[in-house]
C-alpha cells in the first residue's frame, strides 16, 4: 500500500476521532509533531518544580511545607509519565533529557521567571496551574492513546494544585494590608505570563493548524486564552483583587471578556533563553542531571542483574 493512501485512511481514523495507538501506522510528521509536544510538556513538569521547591522550606506552617511537597513530588511524576509517553513513539528518555540540559529542547516559558514571595506560591498554583488544566483536560481526548491516558492522571492532580494555590491567595487576601498587597502584587507579576502560556496568536502559530487537523489539539491557542480569561475574572473579584489590565472589560456582543495586548517581544526574548532565570534553570537541571547519574547507573545496574537472575533460573529449569 502506498504512502498516500495510508496517509488517507490515518487521517480517515483520526475524523472518526480513533485513538491512534504505538503500534499503529502513523505518518512520520505526526509522530514527530508529537514527540516534539509530548517533550515540551514534560521538561515543563520538571523545569517547573524548580520556583516552588525553593519555598519548601520557607513555607510558612508545617501544613503549607506539607502541601508544597506533594505537589512538587507530583511534578516529578506528571514528567515521568509523559517522557514514558514519548519513549512509546520511539524517543529515547535520555536524548530528551540531554536536550534539555544542552539548551537546545524548550519547555513552557513561565517557568523563567522568579518566585519572590509566598504569595507567588500561590499565584503559581492558581493560574499557572489554572492555565495549565485549561490546556490539558483537551489533551485528555487528543488522539494520541498514550499521551492522552497520562494527562487523565495528569489533570487530576493539577485540579487539587490549582485549588490549593487559589486557597492560598485567598488567605492573603483576606489577611493584613501586607498580605493582600503581596497578593495583589504576585498577580500582577504572573497575569500576562500566565496568559502567555497558551503560546503565540493562532495567526503566528506555525503548529496549531496541523495539530488540529490530527486532533492532536482540540481547541487553539486564542480560545483557550480567552476561557482563561473568562473564567479568572470572578475568581480575581471574589480575592477583592484587580487584574492588571487597564483594557480589561466585558463585550456584551461577544459573550466573552476583551483584554489588552500581550507582549509578545518579551514572551519570544524568554522562550529564546533571555528571561529572567533562564539560565538559572537550566543550571539547576544539568547540575541535578550531573550529580544524580549515580542513581540512573545504580538503577541500570540492578535491573540487569535481575534479568540475568531471570535468565539464569529459566536455564536451570529447563
Amino acid at each position: 500500500m502506498i504512502e498516500k493512501d495510508l496517509n488517507q485512511i490515518f487521517q480517515g481514523r483520526i475524523d472518526a476521532d480513533d485513538r491512534i495507538e504505538a503500534r499503529d501506522w502513523m505518518p512520520e510528521k505526526y509522530r514527530q509533531t508529537l514527540i516534539r509536544q509530548i517533550s515540551q510538556h514534560a521538561h515543563s513538569e520538571v523545569v517547573g518544580m524548580l520556583p516552588e521547591a525553593n519555598w519548601i522550606s520557607r513555607a510558612p506552617s508545617l501544613r503549607r511545607k506539607v502541601a508544597l511537597l506533594a505537589k512538587v513530588q507530583d511534578e516529578a511524576g506528571h514528567g515521568l509519565y509523559l517522557y514514558s509517553a514519548a519513549e512509546t513513539l520511539g524517543a529515547k528518555r535520555s536524548d530528551l533529557l540531554q536536550q534539555l540540559v544542552d539548551g537546545t529542547a524548550k519547555y513552557s516559558s513561565i517557568f523563567n521567571y522568579p518566585t519572590l514571595t509566598w504569595a507567588d506560591i500561590g499565584a503559581i498554583g492558581w493560574l499557572v496551574d489554572g492555565a495549565a488544566i485549561m490546556n490539558q483536560v483537551m489533551l485528555c481526548r487528543t488522539s494520541y492513546g498514550p499521551y492522552a491516558r497520562a494527562m487523565v492522571r495528569i489533570c487530576k492532580e493539577e485540579s487539587f494544585h490549582q485549588r490549593q494555590g487559589y486557597e492560598i491567595m485567598i488567605a492573603l487576601s483576606q489577611g493584613s494590608e501586607e498580605q493582600k498587597a503581596m497578593a495583589q502584587d504576585a498577580l500582577n507579576r504572573w497575569w500576562w505570563p500566565s496568559l502567555m502560556m497558551f503560546g503565540p496568536n493562532d495567526a503566528e502559530s506555525k503548529h496549531t493548524a496541523q495539530s488540529m487537523a490530527w486532533r492532536i489539539k482540540r481547541k487553539t491557542n486564542d480560545e483557550l486564552r480567552q476561557a482563561f480569561v473568562d473564567s479568572s475574572i470572578s475568581q480575581i473579584e471574589y480575592l477583592g483583587l484587580t487584574a492588571p489590565d487597564k483594557d480589561l472589560k466585558w463585550n456584551e456582543e461577544r459573550g466573552h471578556y476583551d483584554f489588552g495586548p500581550i507582549d509578545w517581544d518579551e514572551f519570544w526574548q524568554v522562550v529564546k533563553g533571555h528571561g529572567p532565570c533562564n539560565e538559572e534553570r537550566i543550571a539547576a537541571r544539568r547540575k541535578a542531571q550531573e550529580e544524580g547519574k549515580w542513581v540512573q547507573e545504580a538503577a541500570m545496574a540492578y535491573a540487569a542483574k535481575r534479568k540475568q537472575r531471570a535468565q539464569d533460573q529459566q536455564t536451570r529449569v529447563a
